[in-house]
């Protein structure tokens, strides 16, 4: 190729090969030439290529010289997918290696799609990569790991916070929800300069990671209340699966309503989003004294349960082990609420029969896509 930067005894300074990058890429692409802009890049010696820590992107610039300018185009490009689409923060307690080979996955096809050459043995599934990162790393359960593409070490190129000699300002300062929300609208920004431009078409293709950042269809909050305010009677059509599946209704009592509530605390919903959930269900038991209400708290067992009441104290989540949600299930034929709600991202055990109430699913940015659950009504948390 002819388009082989210096090597790092005659190398441009930093800004150049920045620069380079950025006009290279404006000529491919609005889209891409956006991300880049607003994405802070700071030159790093201690990684070995490229690495994130979902705020900023760091570039070893002695490895980067003697790169082509093409893949140096692609390498950007492919931290800066990683940080924008929340990599980082969307980890959560998952383990570093194989979610960084799940990110890695989905980022090396959206590259490719870009037209850009990937690193020589970088991972690649036509299938998976389309998929959302948390469904990724779900199926590589069990899968013998590779190498990390990044050569970062255990954690690939998703930093747990800047390296050491970053400059000033760099990493953890602002929240994790904030940062995403941040990248949220610079991906909205280079959607728009792209739409701009006359091309029209995604430079990136049809991915999961992109639809899970569209605006939210319905406010959560409305549709709760709309869920749990219904009066009996409502719910004779509730759900057509469960008429497919010969099960029927039991009429309810004319005088109350009794809901269920589950949160899964197996590590994938955070406490603030348990608190927006519980704290929003208060409100409606404030608002109709008719519908009653007990929290359960669920990873592979159910604990609980805990009586709600308007502004009454939300008790502190117990569990942070494995999902499984049968258990809940069994409480259910316990108490014989006369609905549930379960707050879960979705990855676990479903019981083989669904029950006899009807089910909202409530599930926070990049969950199980709602096919993937076998039965009940699907909630979506916008993000942020």
């Amino acid at each position: 190729m002819t388009d082989k930067l210096p090597s790092s005894q005659s190398a441009p300074d930093f800004s150049t090969l920045l620069s380079g990058s950025r006009l290279r890429l404006r000529g491919k692409s609005a889209f891409f030439a956006t991300l880049l802009l607003h994405t802070d890049v700071q030159p790093s010696n201690e990684v070995a290529l490229a690495a994130t820590d979902g705020d900023r992107v760091y570039l070893n610039p002695q490895a980067a010289a003697t790169l082509t300018g093409t893949e140096l185009d692609a390498l950007l490009l492919h931290e800066v997918l990683h940080a924008a689409l929340s990599h980082v923060q969307r980890r959560g307690p998952r383990e570093k290696k194989r979610w960084n080979r799940a990110a890695d996955l989905i980022v090396n096809g959206m590259v490719e799609h870009a037209g850009l050459p990937l690193q020589e043995g970088a991972a690649r599934d036509s299938h998976l990569e389309t998929l959302s990162v948390e469904e990724v790393y779900a199926a590589l359960d069990g899968q013998e790991e590779e190498q990390d593409q990044q050569g970062e070490g255990e954690g690939g190129d998703l930093l747990d916070g800047p390296p050491s000699d970053a400059p000033p300002g760099s990493g953890p300062g602002q929240k994790p929800a904030d940062l995403t929300r941040r990248w949220k609208g610079t991906l909205e920004q280079a959607r728009a300069a792209e739409s701009m431009s006359g091309k029209g078409a995604d430079p990136l293709g049809l991915h999961r990671e992109l639809a899970r950042l569209a605006p939210a269809r319905l406010d959560w909050k409305s549709q709760l209340w709309r869920f749990l305010a219904r009066t009996p009677t409502d719910f004779s059509g509730f759900d057509r699966r469960f008429i497919g599946r010969g099960l029927y209704l039991e009429a309810l009592d004319d005088e109350s309503l009794h809901a269920l509530i589950a949160v899964d605390t197996s590590g994938s919903v955070d406490d603030e989003t348990v608190k927006a959930l519980v704290a929003e269900v208060q409100g409606i038991l404030g608002a109709y004294p008719h519908v009653r209400a007990e929290l359960y708290y669920a990873d592979t067992e159910a604990y609980g349960p805990f009586t709600l009441t308007a502004g009454s104290e939300i008790p502190p989540p117990q569990g942070g082990g494995g999902t499984d949600f049968r258990p809940i299930f069994g409480k259910v034929a316990d108490h014989e609420p006369d609905l549930l709600v379960y707050l879960t991202d979705g990855y676990g055990d479903f019981p083989e029969q669904p029950p006899r109430v009807p089910t909202l699913w409530v599930v926070p940015p990049g969950g199980l896509e709602d096919a993937g659950f076998p039965f009940g009504e699907v909630l979506r948390l916008e993000e942020g």
